[in-house]
């Protein structure tokens, strides 16, 4: 497990820091090195290695989206609201997740985890090794060899540089960009739904203004900014 993981909180709902300290310090892998109840006061720790930053969006003075831009050094934010029309802005920053208000452990711990998972991925240092084929890629993870149908892919996931590739067998993380892969003639079947998604088309079954589902019953968001990449299936449909 990955260790020496350094937090950064920031609420100014007292109980809610609470809340959130005491589920992160379950584990021991994660310590939290500072604590605070606006986003001014925050300022002057910015300089301190942080790995991910924990922080309620509707904070008095400066808010939570503000302070993120500032806090471009620290890899990872994690969201905190009770306002879900938040969501949408948020994740068109690029962060690790956003976790609803009120503040439930099994919410906070999937959070967490989220944000193990991805670290343990990128220490194995996955990288996408060639094309062998139109309709396959192999990835290369130590000494396995894993041979993917593009067709088994389910989505893509943008995490930092790093690429997720989902399938209903395993999550493989690579080392390259999704706009770099959507630009590769393998993956003219997936369009972009939301900087941090891509889908293929023929595997969408239904949209909403906010999302969209696929088989398997998966849904997953629509950017602002990628609305009209589906006009296609309204077409269709």
């Amino acid at each position: 497990m990955i260790t020496n993981i350094r937090c950064m909180i920031i609420d100014d709902d007292e109980l809610d820091r609470l809340v959130l300290q005491h589920h992160i310090n379950q584990f021991d892998n994660i310590e939290i090195v500072a604590s605070f109840d606006s986003a001014e006061k925050a300022i002057p720790y910015l300089d301190l290695p942080i790995d991910v930053l924990f922080i309620e969006i509707n904070l008095p003075g400066m808010n939570g989206i503000e302070f993120s831009k500032l806090a471009y050094k620290i890899p990872f934010c994690i969201f905190i609201s009770s306002h879900c029309e938040f969501a949408a802005e948020a994740f068109e920053l690029d962060i690790l997740d956003f976790i609803k208000k009120p503040l439930k452990a099994d919410r906070i711990h999937h959070s967490l985890q989220k944000l193990f998972e991805f670290l343990e991925m990128k220490e194995k240092s996955e990288c996408l090794d060639i094309l062998l084929g139109e309709n396959n890629i192999k990835i290369k993870e130590g000494n396995t060899i894993h041979q993917i149908k593009i067709t088994d892919i389910l989505y893509l996931e943008a995490l930092k540089d790093y690429t997720r590739i989902v399938t209903s067998e395993k999550k493989h993380c690579i080392l390259d960009s999704i706009g770099n892969l959507l630009h590769q003639n393998y993956f003219d079947s997936f369009i972009r739904i939301h900087r941090s998604y891509a889908v293929p088309k023929y595997l969408i079954r239904s949209k909403t203004t906010h999302e969209v589902e696929l088989t398997h019953q998966i849904k997953l968001p629509i950017g602002r900014s990628y609305k009209d990449n589906l006009a296609f299936f309204d077409m269709h449909n």
